[in-house]
């Protein structure tokens, strides 16, 4: 007898909890009928499954989507538009029940999950604009009697393999841009959070899009490395983008290298914060307590190493001591919780791991630092460093949990010099009421997102991507996104004879 679920909340429309598969507008199984389990990280219990998806399941899922795609791409961009503001009325109108399955996969407070989902939408409203914006050129080249024209066409297959701490944003930024190009996709999310991505394509097919064009493929953490390689390789896939670590994306590009699959990878990141002395401190105070505590820290573009002049240093380590003191710990749901749980087990032993770097190094712990054992899921103290140095493992690694690094330094040579040095180049961040240290800063950071007295600056209409080691390609932003899913054709037509 299989194993019955006791879903810990309750639905306005029940409708939108799935669990199974969906390839053709079909709700499906994997051939093997293996499953794994969806775990509240606030209590540790499991509460729903879905199917372990194979590379059996792989040829169907892409000849379904490929077969779908030379029908979609000759819709006309007015309809795929309407169809994406469709898609995005309706997840607005559910968003009460997707807060929720947001809460209880990812741990996140509700209201974080609310917020995630304004940002998601963003991506639906912005990309239904900019179906209608894909244009090709005309040109005179040199040589006479001749015109040089440009056409924009939609590559093909997309796959999208998306992480666990958005799930909602992830797929809506990739899937967007990709149905708005008139390309189809295969979505395999990460294990801990399929049931939201679940509730997506369900409101996408009521949205009205044809069998095929959104498709999902689930699995668990050991079919993963190899599900997703049989769809790196399959040879109707024309385009990979995957958001999550540096060591998976370096395997990623390389499973897609053998067949010159293009490829989008928004990769790790190890993101300075750098606040100089002229800084106004209340100001950088309140974006970096966002940036660095929301869900738990566990964001790409968090501030993971936080850079003060000495002139301050003291001062704003006691108002980040003040500030996040404050914060309150607790299950996603529960009222007034303002940080929830890590995701998973594995990120309660690596922060740990790193704070014990940390203090062996000469660190000192102002604030938390230890695992909270006490509240049943994966909690973990709201933690501040000081006194640290380049030789600890968070000034080299990402670390993906709810730890403040505070490191002091005396000259903007210096800052910058210590913010670039990590392979990674995600985001930077920086506080001063000095034009002139802003605007080099800007052009000194190795990063490919620059906040400039301001912290989290992600939204639809932004370029979104790193350089370096944190990947390559944009998503979001006018064009650039759009085109990551489009081939440019070009022709040359002679004109002699007839002028």
């Amino acid at each position: 007898m299989a194993k019955q679920y006791k879903v810990p909340f309750e639905l306005n429309n029940p409708e939108l909890l799935h669990y199974e598969s969906f390839v053709d507008n079909k709700w499906i199984s994997s051939k093997k009928g293996g499953r794994f389990e969806v775990v509240d990280p606030g209590t540790d219990i499991a509460w729903a499954s879905c199917p372990a998806n194979t590379v059996d399941d792989v040829p169907h899922a892409v000849e379904v989507a490929h077969a779908a795609f030379n029908q979609y791409r000759k819709v006309v961009p007015r309809q795929r538009a309407q169809w994406l503001l469709k898609w995005d009325a309706l997840i607005r109108e559910n968003k009460d029940d997707i807060a929720k399955i947001i809460t209880y996969e990812t741990g996140k407070p509700i209201a974080e999950s609310y917020g995630e989902i304004d940002y998601s939408t963003g991506f639906t409203w912005w990309f239904a604009g900019e179906a209608e914006r894909i244009f090709g050129t005309v040109s005179t080249p040199a040589l006479p009697g001749r015109r040089i024209f440009t056409i924009k066409q939609p590559i093909g297959v997309a796959v999208a393999l998306v992480p666990w701490n958005f799930p909602m944003a992830m797929i809506l930024r990739k899937a967007a841009a990709a149905l708005a190009a008139g390309c189809t996709m295969i979505v395999k999310p990460s294990p801990e959070t399929p049931l939201t991505i679940l509730s997506l394509v369900h409101l996408a097919q009521k949205a009205g899009f044809p069998a095929g064009v959104l498709n999902v493929l689930t699995t668990d953490l050991e079919n993963t490395p190899a599900l997703s390689e049989a769809l790196c390789k399959h040879p109707l896939v024309k385009k990979v983008t995957f958001t999550g670590s540096t060591r998976v994306g370096k395997i990623i590009a390389g499973h897609c290298a053998t067949g010159l699959k293009k490829v989008t990878l928004e990769l790790g990141g190890n993101c300075p914060l750098v606040v100089f002395d002229d800084a106004n401190l209340d100001q950088a105070m309140d974006h970096l307590m966002a940036l660095k505590w929301r869900h738990a820290g566990q964001a790409c573009i968090t501030a993971n190493r936080i850079y003060v002049q000495a002139g301050v240093y003291e001062k704003f380590a006691n108002m980040l001591k003040e500030r996040t003191s404050k914060i309150v710990t607790g299950h996603g749901a529960a009222e007034g919780t303002t940080m929830g749980p890590v995701t998973t087990p594995r990120s309660l032993d690596k922060a740990t791991s790193q704070v014990q770097d940390a203090r062996k190094l000469g660190a000192k712990v102002i604030l938390g630092g230890n695992q909270i054992k006490d509240k049943g899921g994966y909690f973990f103290e709201p933690t501040i460093l000081t006194d640290m140095t380049e030789k600890m493992l968070i000034s080299r690694e990402e670390s993906f949990a709810p730890i403040a690094a505070l490191y002091k330094f005396d000259t903007e040579e210096e800052a910058t010099k210590w913010a670039n040095d990590t392979s990674m180049g995600l985001a930077s961040y920086v506080f001063s009421k000095n034009i002139d240290i802003l605007w080099r800063m800007y052009e000194n950071l190795e990063a490919g997102m620059i906040g400039l007295n301001t912290g989290n600056s992600s939204a639809a209409e932004s370029p979104f991507g790193g350089i370096k080691e944190s990947g390559y390609g944009k998503e979001s932003g006018k064009d650039v996104a759009v085109n990551e899913y489009l081939i440019t054709k070009t022709g040359t037509l002679s004109l002699e004879g007839h002028f």
